[in-house]
C-alpha cells in the first residue's frame, strides 16, 4: 500500500531528517582522516563523503510504502508496519516498525533501521526513537558503513538538546575484508566512550586503544580530535622516525598550527643523537588568487666531524608559489637556498643531484600556450664545478595554433628563446659563457584520406633564428652573431592494411615520408645547449626533426620508410612491431658519428611487443647497422607474472656518442620479484648491475604487508658509486588507511 503525506499530516518525513542528524553525529570518528598526514595516506583509498543533514526543501511530499498504516485518533499515534519504506527527499528510510506519537511528539523506528543517504552512506539501528521536536534521541546498534569503506558500530548512541551526543561502546575500521575467520578486523580503534560536541566540532574519547588481530597496542585514557567538519585545526600530527650516519637516531613531531582558516604553519623539530635539533618549519598561505609556501631548516651541529662540512651552522630555506593574473595569466616561483651541497643528504631531506630554482609567467588558452621564466641551477654533487652551470633570463615558449585553416590546413606558431650567462665556459659540450637565442617557426599541415585507404599529410614550415653567442669554443670569433631563414617542407603517407584472422585482428602500415629542408648553417660558431643529447630510435625515426632541442637544426633532404605493424588478439593479448630507416639523399648532413643517422643511410631501427597474455610480457628494441654487422644500441625487458610470483627482468647495451653525451659504453641489467607468502604478505628484492664497471649499483631487499586496510613494508637498501663507496639505508612503513602513515628510514 502507497500513500503520500504533506509535511502537516505523518511527519514521517522529518524522522529521516532527524536520523541524519543524529545517527550520523557519531561518524566524527573519521575526523582522522583530516590530518594532513592522514590525507596523503589516503590517497588511493575511496574518497569519504561528508553526511549531509540538511533538511529537503519546504513542501517536500514524503512518500510511505507499508504493508500496514494506521492511525489511532484517541491517542493520535500513526503506525506503519511491515516493509515501511519512507523516501522524504533524497533520502530513504527502511524498517520493519515505525511509530509516532504526536501527542509527545516522540517517534520510534525498529527492526533493522536502515537509512540512506542523498552521500551514498549508510547507517543501520536495530531501534531508534527521537523526541523534544527532534532535539534529543538515542539509537541502539548504531552501525554505518561509509563510502570510504570504513565501518563504525556503537552500541548505544544518545543525542542531549545541547547539541552532546554520547556514544557507548564504539568501533571504527577500515578493514572490508582483512578479517580473520571469526569476523575481528585487521585493526580497528575501540573506544569506551566517544562525546561529540556539535558546538566546539570537537570529538572526546575516553578509555580508547587500537587493535590489530584483536590485540591492544595502543592506548589511551583520553584524548580529544575534531569532527569531520574540521578540515584544519591545531594539534600535533604523526611522528617519523630517522637514521643516519650525519646525525644517528632521530624523531621529529610536526606540530600544525591553524593561524587563520587561509593559513598555517607546521613546525617540525627533529630530536637527533649525534647533532641536537633540526628545526624544521613550513608556512602556507592561500590568497584570493594564489597560494604560497615557505619552509626552512636549519641546525648548530654538536658534532661536525660526523659530516664532510667544517662549518657548524647549516640549512636550506624552499619556497613555491603560484598566483592567478587573470583566467589566462598566472604567475609563480620555486627556489631552494642551501647553506652547503651535501645539507639535504645527509639529513635525509632530498638526495637529488640537482636543485632548480625558478620564475615563471604562464599564459593557458584553449591548446595555445605562453611561458616566460628564469632559471637557476644549483649542483649537489661534490667535485663538479658551480661555474659551468648557467643562469637562464629569461627563458621564454610560445605555441599558438590557428582557428582559421588555410589551403584546408591547420597552421601554427611557436616560438622559443633564451638568454644565459655562464661563469666559466665548458668544453666537453662546446658551452660557451654568453648565448641569446630566439627561433620562431610557422607550420602547415593537412590530413586527408584517399579513395584508395592512404592516409596522406603534407606539411610545410619556415623556421627563422636568431643567435648571440660568446666564447664558443671553436667558433670564428670570441663574439659571433648569425641569423637564418630555414624553410622545410615534406609529406607523409601511410597505407594501413586490415585482416580479420579470426583470433586476432591485424593493421599493416607501410610508411613513406620525405623531407627537405635548408642547410643547418653556422653551427659551428653556435653553443649547443639544449640539444645535446640523441637517441635516434623507433620512436623518433618519423620526426621532422630528430634533435631534442632548437639549437640543432636537421637539414637537408631526407626519406624516411618504415612499417608499423599490430596484432590485437580477443584475449586482450597484442603483438607490436615496427623496422624502418632514414636516407638522407641531397644536402648538409647535420649528424655526426654517434647518432645512427651520419650518412646517406641510417641504421636500422627497430622494436618488438609481445604479449599473449597477462602473464608473460617481452619488449625489445634496437639500433642496429644496416648490414646487421652491429648492433650498436639494443634493449629488452622481460616481465612474468604467475600465481604467487612475479617480476621483470632488464638488459641495455648503448653504445658511446661523446657528441651527444655519452662519453662512454653503458651496459646494465637490471630486475626485480616479488613473491606472494599468502594472505596479505610478500617478499620483494631488486638490483641493478652495471657490466662495464663490474659493480651492483643498487640492491634491495624486503618484506610487505599488503591488504585493503594496512600496508607495511620493510626494505634493506645498497647502492654504490663509481668510487666504490657504498651507502646502506634501512626503511619501515606502516600505513593504517584512513588513519595515517608513521615511517622510519636509517642510513648507515
Amino acid at each position: 500500500m502507497k500513500q503520500n503525506h504533506g509535511m502537516a499530516g505523518f511527519r514521517l518525513g522529518m524522522l529521516v531528517q532527524t536520523c541524519a542528524g543524529s545517527l550520523l553525529l557519531f561518524l566524527g570518528l573519521v575526523a582522522v582522516l583530516d590530518s594532513p598526514d592522514a590525507l596523503a595516506a589516503t590517497a588511493k583509498a575511496p574518497k569519504f563523503v561528508a553526511p549531509e543533514t540538511d533538511e529537503p526543501p519546504p513542501g517536500t511530499r514524503v512518500d510511505v510504502i507499508a504493508d500496514v498504516l494506521t492511525y489511532d485518533g484517541k491517542g493520535k499515534i500513526a503506525t506503519a508496519i511491515g516493509t515501511v519504506r519512507i523516501t522524504y527527499g533524497k533520502y530513504t528510510l527502511i524498517a520493519t516498525k515505525v511509530v509516532y506519537d504526536m501527542t509527545r511528539d516522540i517517534f520510534r523506528a525498529n527492526g533493522s533501521v536502515e537509512l540512506r543517504e542523498p552521500n551514498g552512506n549508510i547507517l543501520q539501528a536495530d531501534m531508534a526513537e527521537l523526541n523534544d521536536k527532534f532535539k534529543e534521541g538515542f539509537a541502539h546498534h548504531v552501525r554505518a558503513l561509509l563510502t570510504n569503506d570504513v565501518t563504525i558500530t556503537a552500541n548505544y548512541a544518545r543525542r542531549y538538546e545541547n547539541g552532546i551526543t554520547i556514544y557507548e561502546n564504539v568501533t571504527y575500521t577500515a578493514c572490508k575484508t582483512c578479517v580473520d575467520e571469526g569476523g575481528t578486523p585487521l585493526w580497528q580503534i575501540v573506544s569506551a566512550e566517544t562525546t561529540h560536541d556539535s558546538n566546539t566540532k570537537t570529538l572526546y574519547y575516553k578509555d580508547a586503544s587500537l587493535e590489530i588481530g584483536g590485540v591492544p597496542v595502543l592506548w589511551t585514557p583520553y584524548f580529544s580530535y575534531p569532527d569531520p567538519s574540521v578540515k584544519r585545526r591545531t594539534g600535533f600530527l604523526i611522528p617519523n622516525f630517522h637514521y643516519g650516519q650525519a646525525y644517528g637516531f632521530g624523531v621529529s613531531t610536526p606540530y600544525f598550527w591553524e593561524v587563520a582558516a587561509n593559513k598555517d604553519l607546521t613546525v617540525t623539530p627533529r630530536l637527533m643523537t649525534g647533532q641536537g635539533v633540526l628545526a624544521d618549519a613550513e608556512w602556507r598561505h592561500r590568497t584570493a588568487n594564489g597560494q604560497y609556501n615557505l619552509r626552512g631548516y636549519g641546525l648548530y651541529e654538536l658534532d661536525p666531524d660526523r659530516t664532510t662540512e667544517n662549518s657548524r651552522w647549516r640549512g636550506a630555506v624552499a619556497s613555491k608559489g603560484d598566483f592567478k593574473l587573470n583566467d589566462v595569466w598566472s604567475w609563480g616561483w620555486d627556489g631552494t637556498v642551501v647553506s652547503d651541497r651535501t645539507f639535504l643528504d645527509d639529513y635525509d631531506l632530498d638526495d637529488g643531484n640537482m636543485l632548480t630554482s625558478s620564475v615563471h609567467v604562464t599564459g593557458l588558452s584553449g591548446r595555445n600556450y605562453a611561458s616566460a621564466q628564469s632559471l637557476h641551477y644549483r649542483t649537489l654533487v661534490e667535485g663538479e664545478r658551480q661555474d659551468r652551470l648557467p643562469i637562464v633570463l629569461p627563458f621564454v615558449t610560445t605555441s599558438y595554433i590557428f582557428d582559421q585553416l588555410v589551403l584546408g590546413g591547420e597552421v601554427s606558431f611557436d616560438m622559443s628563446a633564451y638568454s644565459l650567462t655562464r661563469d666559466d665556459p665548458d668544453n666537453r659540450f662546446d658551452l660557451g659563457t654568453e648565448q641569446t637565442r630566439a627561433v620562431a617557426n610557422l607550420s602547415w599541415q593537412r590530413q586527408y584520406i584517399t579513395g584508395m585507404g592512404q592516409l596522406v599529410t603534407p606539411f610545410a614550415r619556415v623556421r627563422s633564428d636568431l643567435y648571440l653567442s660568446e666564447d664558443v669554443p671553436g667558433a670564428s670569433d670570441n663574439d659571433t652573431s648569425s641569423a637564418h631563414v630555414l624553410p622545410s617542407a615534406g609529406v607523409d603517407i601511410r597505407w594501413p592494411f586490415i585482416a580479420d584472422h579470426g583470433f586476432a585482428q591485424s593493421v599493416m602500415t607501410p610508411v613513406f615520408q620525405i623531407i627537405a629542408a635548408g642547410n643547418e648553417k653556422d653551427e659551428g660558431d653556435i653553443a649547443n645547449e639544449d640539444a645535446i643529447t640523441l637517441n635516434f630510435d623507433h620512436t623518433n625515426l618519423f620526426l621532422t626533426d630528430r634533435f631534442s632541442g632548437m639549437d640543432r637544426y636537421e637539414g637537408g633532404t631526407r626519406v624516411n620508410l618504415g612499417v608499423v605493424y599490430n596484432l590485437l588478439a580477443g584475449n586482450g593479448g597484442f603483438l607490436r612491431a615496427s623496422l624502418g630507416e632514414s636516407f638522407h639523399v641531397a644536402g648538409e648532413n647535420s649528424f655526426v658519428t654517434g647518432s645512427g643517422l651520419d650518412g646517406t643511410k641510417s641504421d636500422l631501427v627497430g622494436a618488438v611487443a609481445f604479449q599473449p597474455n597477462d602473464m608473460f610480457r617481452f619488449t625489445y628494441q634496437a639500433r642496429f647497422e644496416e648490414d646487421l654487422s652491429r648492433i650498436n644500441v639494443h634493449e629488452a625487458s622481460l616481465g612474468l607474472t604467475f600465481d604467487r610470483i612475479s617480476g621483470s627482468l632488464n638488459y641495455a647495451d648503448i653504445g658511446s656518442a661523446s657528441a651527444y653525451g655519452r662519453m662512454s659504453d653503458e651496459q646494465q641489467v637490471w630486475g626485480d620479484v616479488r613473491y606472494s607468502l599468502g594472505e596479505a604478505w610478500s617478499i620483494f628484492g631488486g638490483f641493478r648491475y652495471d657490466i662495464e664497471d663490474s659493480r651492483f649499483m643498487d640492491k634491495n631487499i624486503g618484506v610487505a604487508f599488503d591488504c585493503d586496510c594496512m600496508n607495511a613494508k620493510l626494505t634493506y637498501s645498497e647502492s654504490q658509486d663509481k668510487k666504490g663507496e657504498t651507502d646502506h639505508s634501512l626503511k619501515l612503513s606502516v600505513e593504517l588507511r584512513t588513519i595515517g602513515e608513521v615511517k622510519g628510514g636509517f642510513k648507515f
